[in-house]
């Protein structure tokens, strides 16, 4: 009896092993035809004339590119001033390779960065470009300061020298004091919120305004959305709006239950003139300034709410506050202050004149 038990349950494995195996498709090989095309590099960053900022003179350097072909990588190198830091010759993916690339011994100068792929039948592509690093000079933030921005040719927040992120493609030009940032079509900077906002907060920054478009966001702290009347009951929204020889700039915060605007606060003549803006909050209470000057002030019956407004937008309002086409701005911007505490006119009449010209 055990044995026709036996002689039956091996019968029934192999009926279920031969219909299992009818079931699958079998798995042949596909010719992915001729390699017609040559790879693509891009480099990411650093981009061409970039300078790279750090408080070592020989430190860590993130650098980012990507290598693609239509069939199939062979190898990819990465050469800094004509040595080679790296290579690779094995790909998971064998059609695209993007790492994030560290190289620790990046030292103080000019810098050139090239990165060569070859493919399978040998053909090339090389990406160069050139950069430099600067020792980052010495910063004493104020009172309550959690970041500054000098736009100094790079996106460095000088107060834990870590890089604010950044969006599409700006680029710097001759500042307030230094370089600033200049805006560009469906670009931006972001820095998180986490730690920097709260009951108390405030802002201050230089700007020399460019009326096209002539509507822009210009500082944004929202929750996910476009600025609808559900996302403006939160966070903040500082913007301009108006023609291409004056702009009213405006302020919206939401408080929870409801949004509160001030729109506008101020209407200033298109000039090649820089314009000094700062907001102080305080739980109940906005107090706006312009060059120096308080302007107007906003009474809260709560305090602002920054329930899920992770991340702060400078100059545009994209992705928070696009309602209204309220996009990118194409403004100057520079010496860019936030603190987590309300600062007072004296603060702003130092972040105003020190840097007054």
């Amino acid at each position: 009896m055990k044995s026709l038990k036996y002689l039956f349950f091996c019968a029934l494995i192999t009926v279920m092993a031969v219909s299992c195996k009818k079931g699958l498709d079998p798995i042949n090989p596909v010719d992915p035809g001729p390699d017609l095309l040559p790879p693509v590099v891009v480099i990411t960053d650093p981009t061409e004339g970039k300078v790279v900022l750090s408080t070592d003179s020989v430190g860590p350097v993130t650098f980012k590119f990507a290598a693609s072909d239509d069939i199939a990588l062979k190898s990819v190198t990465v050469i800094l001033d004509g040595t080679e830091i790296a290579s690779y010759t094995s790909f998971t993916d064998y059609r695209r390779f993007a790492p994030n690339f560290v190289y620790n011994q990046l030292a103080t100068g000019n810098h050139v960065l090239t990165v060569t792929a070859v493919d399978k039948t040998d053909k090339t592509d090389s990406k160069t470009v050139n950069f430099r690093k600067v020792l980052a000079p010495p910063y004493d933030p104020m009172e309550g300061e959690v970041i500054y921005l000098p736009f100094d040719g790079s996106y460095l927040n000088y107060i834990g020298y870590s890089e604010a992120g950044v969006v599409g493609a700006p680029s710097f030009a001759p500042g307030k004091k230094n370089d600033a940032y200049a805006g560009a079509t469906d670009a931006y900077v972001t820095y998180p919120t986490e730690g920097i906002i709260g009951e108390a907060f405030s802002f201050a920054f230089w700007m020399q305004v460019n009326s096209t478009p002539v509507r822009a966001g210009v500082v944004v702290i929202g929750r996910p959305g476009t600025g609808g009347d559900e996302d403006r009951k939160f966070g903040l929204r500082l913007f301009r709006e108006g023609t291409v020889t004056s702009q009213k700039f405006g302020l919206n915060v939401g408080i929870g239950t409801t949004d509160v605007w001030k729109n506008p606060f101020v209407t200033i003549p298109i000039a090649k003139d820089w314009v000094h803006f700062a907001i102080a909050i305080e739980p109940t209470l906005i107090s706006i300034y312009v060059n120096g000057d308080t302007v107007s002030t906003v009474q809260l019956t709560a305090p602002i709410d920054w329930t899920d407004c992770s991340s702060i937008s400078i100059a545009s309002g994209a992705p928070t506050f696009t309602i209204w086409e309220h996009f990118s701005d194409l403004s100057l911007y520079d010496e860019m202050h936030f603190f987590d505490r309300t600062i007072t006119r004296e603060d702003v009449q130092t972040l105003y004149n020190v840097k007054k010209k």
